[in-house]
């Protein structure tokens, strides 16, 4: 490959980043070390559903039926913002899979899934412990950074309240080395 096709091809997904962006979860650093950090998030509307299957394979099956929520399968026929991340946490031996509905939206206001398998919920206020990785969207490497992420909890003091969750921010087109992935574990106010 030459030089310019190499620069061309990285000038198109760098391009495709930006025309493609999303709003994410706001929150707040409350202390950052590298790549861990504790946070702190308002309350947040999610779109939820419960899939079976195994970790790689759940994150697919869920993302086409919310997508398909958020692209006007809904009582209201209305389109609804793509944000970011899409959380994934195992929970009763099932994996809930979830769209962050954009800040600002309210339970009443949202549409209803026309899908009766997908929840609306509020998720509260929470502190959380999070580690920040690129690469592969696999279970090895989740578990990998959910043991760096584990270790450095204890190494802080920080007491583990939740299940953790793993976020992925980008479209499976992304490079893997441009992913941002997440892994988010509730913790009692530090």
């Amino acid at each position: 490959m030459t030089k310019n096709l190499i620069s061309i091809i990285f000038l198109l997904v760098l391009g495709g980043t930006n025309s493609m962006a999303v709003e994410e979860a706001i929150y707040t650093t409350i202390f950052a070390d590298e790549n861990f950090e504790t946070r702190y998030y308002e309350p947040q509307i999610l779109a939820e559903i419960g899939v079976d299957g195994d970790f790689e394979g759940a994150g697919s099956n869920a993302f086409s039926q919310l997508f398909r929520y958020i692209s006007g399968e809904n009582t209201s026929q209305k389109k609804i913002k793509m944000t970011a991340p899409v959380s994934q946490q195992q929970k009763n031996g099932q994996w809930l899979v979830s769209f962050m509905m954009p800040p600002g939206s309210s339970l009443e206001a949202l549409p209803q899934p026309k899908n009766s398998t997908i929840n609306l919920r509020q998720f509260p206020v929470r502190h959380v412990a999070s580690i920040r990785y690129s690469g592969f969207w696999t279970e090895k490497s989740y578990l990998h950074h959910l043991y760096l992420l584990s270790r450095w909890i204890s190494s802080q003091g920080l007491q583990i309240s939740g299940t953790p969750i793993w976020a992925r921010y980008n479209a499976p087109y992304m490079p893997w080395f441009m992913r941002r992935n997440e892994i988010l574990i509730p913790i009692k106010k530090p």
